[in-house]
């Protein structure tokens, strides 16, 4: 992430719904407790599950995210700070090579010890640490990339730990759900779309708020004339998809994509069971008219081949996101809107959100990211950043696919048209859905 001149420190609208306004300390410190509150209702030994390589366990995300300020804010800009253990460092580093060693990514579930209540201590004395810098304005671009950072791993710490409790037979819930605030069946909608006559359009961050290195630089590029799609591909059309045999049709795949496909036995998105799917309360029935999710590329672009169409790059997505449009359409693609995560507000009513897709309306952001079709390649003119900080994204770009857009476990006010999430095509274990498009 870069720290350069032309990361410009801006907060999203303070009228926003589930937003924090504020200074910079209230949002660092509305964060750190909406991480807190999110493992709340885990165990020891729920936070301390590892259910694959790609996932982490919930007491490991909680400790990274401190090691990360104390690492790259607390260590260089406090003069009495010291460790607070010498060891941890080497736990909870994640991929900094400049950092030095680290424990292997697969035996972060070993992790017994440290306990979660050893864990949360660590927090509440970061936190406090951090007091102090948080009103040094040359620190305001740094806290901003550390408070993206927890939001990222504040979406990773539910979908790690849903994988997590879906591997136990008895299908446990994270949150339970009352009758009453159960998800009801969405109504149906018609397929519409966002029409765009093509042209030289501008891609990537314009500087107006906070972004990442790889949303940049901004440069232009050339569209063909498209439509992209109102609505995500909901869970009934997945569901035509695999009656009519989308999952034993080799003419539909990638290759790699159906090699994939029949390695793993793959029949259906991940988290399906007859007419249910797993959510963070457990199996619930699942919503027709809700947008699938938890998709691999492969997937996405099987579908997107057997519906007649295609994904959209991430150039037409983001054209369609910024606006390019009538001006009542515009208002459709405010990222702060849509089914996202929720802020703590100040607020003592405040209830902790329950992360779920649910059907809604036409907005680009919400529910679950999509899938384009565009490789995650560094844009024209991109340089990574000095130091260990550069590692953060640049070093990704191989073999991995744009994502845009925002999930239902994204925290609100993190995501914009320009932010570009990525993934490699055989993962699904994410809030991974899509957005078909086609050529005019």
């Amino acid at each position: 992430m870069s720290t350069k001149a032309e990361t410009v420190v801006a907060s999203p609208r303070a009228d926003a719904p589930g937003w924090v306004s504020g200074s910079l300390s209230d949002r660092f410190r509305a964060m750190r407790s909406l991480t807190e509150a999110l493992a709340a209702p885990l165990s020891d030994a729920d936070a301390t599950l590892q259910s694959m390589e790609d996932a982490s366990p919930t007491k490991w995300h909680l400790a990274h995210t401190t090691w990360f300020w104390e690492t790259f804010l607390l260590r260089d800009n406090t003069s009495d700070h010291h460790a607070y253990h010498e060891d941890w460092a080497f736990l909870f580093n994640s991929y900094y090579e400049a950092e030095g060693e680290r424990i292997d990514r697969f035996a972060r579930g070993m992790l017994s010890r440290p306990t979660l209540d050893e864990i949360l201590a660590y927090r509440r004395h970061g936190t406090d640490a951090m007091g102090e810098l948080c009103d040094r304005e040359e620190l305001a671009p740094l806290i901003e990339l550390g408070i993206a950072h927890e939001q990222q791993h504040q979406e990773l710490l539910l979908t790690d730990i849903k994988h997590a409790l879906f591997q136990n037979p008895l299908g446990p819930a994270m949150w339970d759900r009352s009758e009453a605030a159960k998800a009801q069946p969405g109504e149906p909608k018609s397929r519409g779309w966002y029409e765009h006559l093509g042209g030289i359009a501008l891609l990537g961050h314009d500087g107006d708020g906070f972004a990442y290195d790889n949303e940049g630089p901004r440069h232009r590029t050339i569209l063909e004339p498209f439509a992209l799609s109102k609505t995500l591909v909901t869970n009934g059309e997945w569901a035509e998809f695999i009656a009519d045999g989308g999952y034993e049709s080799v003419g539909l795949w990638l290759s790699d994509g159906w090699a994939w496909v029949k390695e793993y036995g793959i029949e259906a998105p991940l988290y399906w069971r007859d007419d249910e799917q797993f959510t963070l309360a457990g199996w619930e029935a699942r919503d027709p008219a809700a947008p699938v999710t938890h998709i691999s590329y492969f997937e996405a672009d099987a579908f997107a081949t057997w519906a007649g169409h295609r994904l959209p790059s991430e150039a037409e997505w983001e054209a369609i996101a910024r606006g390019q449009r009538p001006e009542e359409e515009r208002l459709a693609h405010d990222p702060m809107a849509g089914n996202q995560l929720d802020v703590p507000a100040s607020d003592p009513s405040w209830q902790i959100p329950h992360p779920r897709v649910e059907a809604q309306g036409d907005g680009l952001f919400g529910n679950c990211w999509q899938f384009t079709g565009s490789a995650y390649l560094p844009y024209p003119r991109f340089r990574i950043a000095d130091g260990a900080i550069g590692e953060y994204n640049g070093k990704f770009m191989s073999g991995q696919n744009v994502l845009r857009g925002a999930s239902c476990a994204t925290a609100r006010g993190h995501s914009r048209p320009s932010y570009r999430n990525f993934f490699y095509p055989h993962q699904r274990w994410q809030f991974t859905g899509l957005r078909l498009a086609k050529d005019l």
